[in-house]
């Protein structure tokens, strides 16, 4: 679980090259294919044993489609935005999904705790101090689609949740990449000029973003839970926002004001406090960056 969340830091690392060199439909559309082509001799395992199965073909194929279309377009904002920040605040920004799923639960009739909303409350006013720590009090572009972002990650985490129960993990996790990622590259030939030579130039950043942060990762996600309850898994994965900033400290040499990174520590406070809610249900799907 640690070195799945260490690879999905790293991503926002090669997310922030990757901005700069293609355009974002056409990278996560690549990447998820590759991630699908990774993940497809498990998923393909597990299908053989359901094949005939027309209810269980239903839910994969209405599972994939809302997850895939979820995570295409969170995915998608993400690239945009991570474009005008950083990946270090990306990753953290990102994390809030850890705060907003519990608080979505409410909508679905469960209680919150208190202390629950507490933790999002400093996790708001985390997000806050680092999105205007560089802009003199002005919310940066980059983050504010960042944070949309993660509303879109929650809700694609709570469709995973609904329908990894009805079908097997990886088929969805599979059946997702290849919805998700025709769906976006389907956009990228509409809307952007799609290039050969812009893909080959990036090859490293998607391959990197489709093998190990897709593929590997999740699959190391699904191994992981087998061992570890939801709670620790969760409080585990959200490590990524701290693998994020030192990725991009130490790779892309990007820095941090105290504001800032006041902020970054009010906010892992709050996401690693949120998991250590007994009373809340606690949710160890993650959304497969």
């Amino acid at each position: 679980m640690v070195l799945a969340s260490f690879l999905w830091g790293l991503t926002f690392v090669f997310q922030s090259q990757a901005a700069t060199l293609i355009d974002p439909f056409t990278y996560n559309g690549i990447r998820m294919l590759i991630g699908a082509l990774v993940l497809c001799p498990v998923a393909a395992g597990n299908f053989n044993s359901h094949r005939g199965d027309r209810k269980y073909c239903s839910d994969l194929f209405t599972g994939g489609l809302v997850c895939g279309l979820l995570i295409a377009a969170a995915s998608v904002l993400q690239q945009y935005g991570i474009g005008f920040t950083t990946a270090g605040r990306a990753g953290f920004i990102t994390s809030l999904y850890s705060l907003f799923v519990p608080v979505a639960s409410v909508l679905m009739g469960r209680k919150v705790s208190a202390r629950l909303w507490l933790c999002v409350l400093a996790g708001l006013v985390g997000a806050f101090l680092l999105s205007t720590g560089a802009q003199e009090g002005k919310i940066g572009k980059g983050d504010l689609m960042i944070f949309f972002c993660a509303i879109l990650f929650t809700f694609q985490i709570l469709a995973v949740d609904r329908y990894s129960h009805r079908v097997s993990g990886s088929e969805l996790s599979f059946a997702q990449f290849v919805i998700g990622g025709a769906v976006s590259l389907v956009l990228a030939f509409i809307f952007e000029n799609v290039s050969w030579v812009v893909v080959k130039g990036a090859w490293i950043q998607i391959l990197y973003a489709g093998v190990f942060s897709c593929g590997i990762a999740y699959t190391l996600q699904i191994v992981g839970q087998r061992y570890v309850v939801p709670a620790k898994a969760t409080l585990i994965l959200c490590l990524e926002s701290v693998w994020a900033a030192v990725g991009g400290a130490l790779l892309l040499h990007e820095t941090m004001t105290a504001k800032e990174l006041f902020g970054c520590a009010l906010m892992l406070l709050a996401v690693v406090l949120s998991q250590l809610d007994r009373n809340s249900k606690a949710h160890g799907v993650r959304a497969a960056l």
